[in-house]
């Protein structure tokens, strides 16, 4: 089913959906190891200007009394500063993951990964990291003689150096204070997670699935899965590509991303070719977790919402409010997929030969994930059937009608769950008016 013309095949279409800049951001260790590294070579760079300028002055003036004077100033900064802001980030970021810990019970866990991705959590915890090694190797690099005749180092350029880099951790501080503050705050988590699904949107656009669905042909040899259980996160489309063109086959991806998968899960069926590839050469192109990421998975964005919404529907939190915010962000991505294709990818090499089939979900499979479990939960409060009520409705305005009857059957199955909870007539009469503000 397609309700656009598909773009002409090209063999670079799967480019966007390379995973290496995905996983550094999932990851929380290499922007700290960079900013090490150049903590260390700052050091080294800061020690050798002290030594020059040292030398520089026994040239002119025959001694170095000048930049002795500055010596014990230095020295106490630059020990104040080490000893200082190593309590400093256990303190801070202690505070701040039990914060964030809070936030993700009242949430959903699933909002961690954001504090996780977030660029100036990062660069203040990496600098901070920095300035107490930076510190501790200037320490290092002193030069304890007090004759100015003899002495080679003074710490002039190292001490100023450290007093920029606690002025700039600070400032950091600062933005990650606040930054942290707006994670606690849902309608800034539901902002962050609604915009990652667009670009995710996005991304699919660029790759449409083409209107004719592959068949998997008679004879195809299944591989089973031989690395390790857990989550389908992502898979690395250029070398799954550069296999099958190794092989002169194509490879039909089974699972969908966000699937998991066991050793003995069938992953790809392989067709075309006369000596299929080893199934662990295809467990190294699959990149395989704990936990999903929004990297290439097109449900994952509603899944976080529907958690959101539905932890808030819960007895022990009772806010529909937040409901109605989750709804809203609902509405608005579902708005961007009713005239999208839907089917199986196409992933070509050079040639714009086919390599590479994955399958993806379908309308219906998005419009159940988005509704029914906010439906079960909050047939119950008027303000949740509202918005629902009104985000059915508007969809049903904009949708062609191929994609009508999905949504007409959830607004059968609202209405029947709102006779089931609410008995009142004029209660329930209520409970179904479209507002897409609930009850204001």
């Amino acid at each position: 089913m397609t309700d656009r013309k598909s773009a002409p095949p090209r063999a670079v279409r799967y480019r966007p959906l390379s995973p290496l800049r995905e996983h550094l951001r999932e990851s929380f260790w290499f922007a700290p190891l960079l900013t090490c590294i150049g903590a260390m070579l700052l050091a080294g760079f800061t020690a050798w200007l002290d030594e020059a300028s040292v030398a520089a002055s026994v040239a002119e003036t025959g001694s170095a009394d000048e930049l002795m004077r500055f010596t014990g100033a230095a020295k106490s900064v630059v020990s104040t500063v080490t000893s200082a802001m190593l309590t400093f980030i256990g303190v801070v970021f202690s505070i701040s993951l039990v914060a964030v810990q809070m936030a993700a019970s009242q949430f959903s866990p699933r909002v961690l990964r954001l504090y996780v991705r977030s660029r100036l959590t990062k660069a203040t915890f990496s600098v901070c990291l920095a300035t107490f090694l930076f510190g501790l190797l200037v320490q290092l690099s002193y030069d304890d003689s007090t004759d100015p005749a003899k002495v080679t180092s003074v710490p002039v350029f190292s001490g100023l150096v450290a007093v920029l880099l606690v002025l700039l951790s600070l400032a950091l501080f600062v933005l990650y204070v606040q930054a942290t503050l707006r994670l606690l705050r849902v309608p800034h988590v539901i902002d962050r997670v609604a915009n990652e699904s667009v670009a995710v949107i996005v991304q699919y656009r660029a790759m449409p699935p083409e209107p004719q669905q592959p068949v998997v042909p008679e004879g195809a040899l299944t591989l089973l899965h031989e690395g390790r259980s857990g989550v389908l996160r992502d898979v690395n489309i250029r070398r799954l590509v550069r296999i099958a063109r190794k092989h002169d086959a194509v490879l039909y991806l089974v699972p969908r991303i966000g699937d998991f998968i066991t050793p003995g899960t069938p992953i790809v069926r392989v067709a075309g070719a006369a000596r299929p590839p080893r199934p662990r050469r295809i467990a190294w192109a699959l990149n395989v977790g704990v936990d999903r990421t929004m990297h290439q998975d097109l449900s994952f964005g509603f899944r976080q919402l529907v958690d959101i919404a539905i932890r808030a529907l819960s007895p022990a939190v009772n806010d529909p409010t937040t409901a109605v915010q989750a709804i809203d962000r609902i509405h608005q991505l579902l708005g961007m997929l009713v005239h999208e294709s839907f089917g199986d990818l196409r992933f070509r090499d050079r040639a714009g030969t086919v390599r590479l089939v994955e399958p993806v979900p379908d309308w219906s499979s998005m419009v159940d994930l988005a509704f029914t479990e906010i439906r079960l939960c909050g047939a119950g409060h008027p303000q949740v059937t509202r918005r629902l009520a009104a985000a059915l409705d508007d969809l049903l305005r904009i949708t062609p009608d191929g994609r009508r009857p999905e949504l007409l059957e959830q607004r059968r199955l609202l209405d029947r769950a709102v006779a089931e909870q609410l008995a009142d007539p004029e209660v329930r009469s209520f409970a179904l008016v479209p507002d897409r503000q609930g009850i204001g």
